[in-house]
């Protein structure tokens, strides 16, 4: 995809983000790799406002172009860089994440489609100062073998191949969270084990989840 098909996604996903309902007003950020660098939206712009030349442009020394950048471009940065498997990044303050994140819960197998985050839980990073060094070390540690993680009193952060698949998990994340939450009222839930996490991960492999049957066949 090239650079402008990339900038019109982006802001095309952070409108997204607003209508689902995982994000509100001008909170969160998203950012994407691009050449050596990557973009990423501008800081304190209402997204119903952004256009695809407003997003910055950024190289991994922390260098960037036009508009001042988010005020978390350091996890940004910093995931793109070390993860290698990731071209996005999406952080949101979706409702329900945040909700356990200020009670720095974990999300644990309670639901096998918490393997979609990569693993048997989806992580609370421990609290620290919204875009500080801090904050995007903690976040890297819960993201190790990760695609997810929430951020304690703060919100959650997906990754992604591509927006879209980043969004989605986001949004898969947020109703993860909000079923956990939920369950909750009703005492704690069982667990489940490793080894069953283990077989919904091979399932995965298996039948390639999310592909409709038509395109499975042919896979």
């Amino acid at each position: 995809m090239d650079e402008m098909s990339l900038r019109r996604d982006m802001v095309a996903t952070c409108r997204q983000m607003n209508d689902l309902g995982i994000n509100q007003g001008t909170s969160g950020n998203v950012s994407v790799r691009c050449g050596d660098g990557l973009l990423i939206t501008p800081t304190s712009l209402p997204y119903d406002e952004m256009q695809p030349d407003d997003l910055v442009w950024m190289d991994f020394a922390g260098n960037f172009k036009g508009l001042r950048p988010s005020s978390e471009w350091r996890f940004h940065r910093d995931i793109l860089f070390a993860r290698k498997d990731v071209d996005a990044v999406l952080h949101c303050h979706s409702t329900y994440a945040a909700t356990l994140a200020c009670h720095h819960k974990d999300i644990p197998s309670f639901h096998y489609m918490v393997a979609m985050a990569g693993g048997t839980t989806i992580r609370c990073a421990p609290y620290a100062t919204f875009g500080t060094q801090e904050l995007s070390d903690v976040a890297l540690t819960a993201l190790k073998d990760r695609s997810a993680c929430l951020l304690g009193h703060h919100g959650q952060i997906a990754l992604g191949t591509t927006m879209k698949s980043a969004l989605k998990l986001a949004v898969e994340v947020e109703t993860l969270a909000k079923m956990y939450v939920e369950v909750l009222s009703l005492g704690e839930p069982e667990i489940l084990s490793d080894e069953e996490m283990d077989n919904v991960f091979q399932q995965i492999r298996n039948v390639g989840y999310g592909l409709t049957p038509s395109a499975e066949s042919a896979a």
